[in-house]
């Protein structure tokens, strides 16, 4: 893992997204992602959705050392406009802003996902602040690694702290 920037305080807006949600333990098993994933875009390329601005992200609801990992939430989302309607196993809801620790880093796969959280929530510990589980947290997805030469993952992890 390479961090390209932060761990920073900032403040985030709010976003309007679609997504498609699952209960369970998704850790270390990107083929629940990619699944999710095909599921939203289906129906994004469907409803001509997709936009240049969209922001595709991974919302996060727990703590992984406080939850059973059967009863982890996740949410695969992407922004849409307000106009949008959705329908089946697509939701749409506002992701609340706020205070964020956010850290810039490009991951060379999926099993740097978990050290790049650490260095976040060591980030947090180390500022004396304390993370907020009444907000998602999330991964922002700034390429697709399918299309790097090298396969990398360019992602900003924006973890929710008061």
């Amino acid at each position: 893992m390479k961090i390209i920037n932060g761990p920073e305080l900032k403040e985030r807006t709010e976003k309007n997204v679609a997504y498609v949600s699952y209960v369970g333990n998704y850790v270390g098993k990107p083929e629940i992602f990619r699944g999710l994933f095909e599921k939203l875009f289906g129906w994004a390329f469907q409803n001509q959705a997709m936009r240049p601005d969209t922001e595709i992200l991974s919302a996060y609801y727990d703590d992984p050392e406080k939850t059973l990992p059967d009863d982890m939430k996740l949410e695969i989302c992407m922004t849409i406009p307000d106009d949008i309607a959705v329908g089946g196993e697509i939701g749409k809801k506002v992701l609340p802003g706020g205070k964020y620790v956010v850290m810039r880093a490009e991951m060379s796969g999926p099993d740097e996902y978990g050290p790049g959280w650490e260095k976040v929530v060591e980030w947090v510990s180390q500022h004396d602040l304390s993370i907020d589980l009444s907000r998602a947290s999330y991964e922002i997805y700034l390429n697709n690694p399918e299309e790097h030469p090298d396969k990398i993952h360019i992602v900003d992890i924006c973890l929710a702290v008061r």
